[in-house]
């Protein structure tokens, strides 16, 4: 490999904003924040809006869609919808 063309890849917290849940990992991204880990070490902390702790699909939480398809949806919608009628155009009757 090339030397000085990779990003540093060091160990940082990631912390779930909606559960508080963290977790240590690796990853190129860096923080000026930093946290105290459970190692006793000082590490950059990333905070993030979701993840595994709080993602409905790993939850199991996560909405039931309806199985009824869109275009079932979309017919059952507009099933008894009438047609707009066209207006005569007086000048193509000359």
């Amino acid at each position: 490999m090339k030397k000085d063309i990779h990003p540093d890849y060091n160990y940082v917290v990631f912390k779930d904003a909606s559960t508080g849940h963290s977790f240590l990992t690796r990853t190129t991204r860096t923080s000026e924040e930093k946290v105290k880990w459970e190692d006793g070490n000082e590490y950059p902390l990333i905070t993030v809006e979701i993840t595994s702790d709080s993602h409905p699909f790993y939850t199991g939480k996560d909405k039931q869609f309806e199985k009824e398809g869109r275009v079932e949806k979309f017919r059952r919608k507009y099933q008894n919808a009438q047609p707009k009628k066209k207006k005569k155009d007086k000048t193509a009757q000359a």
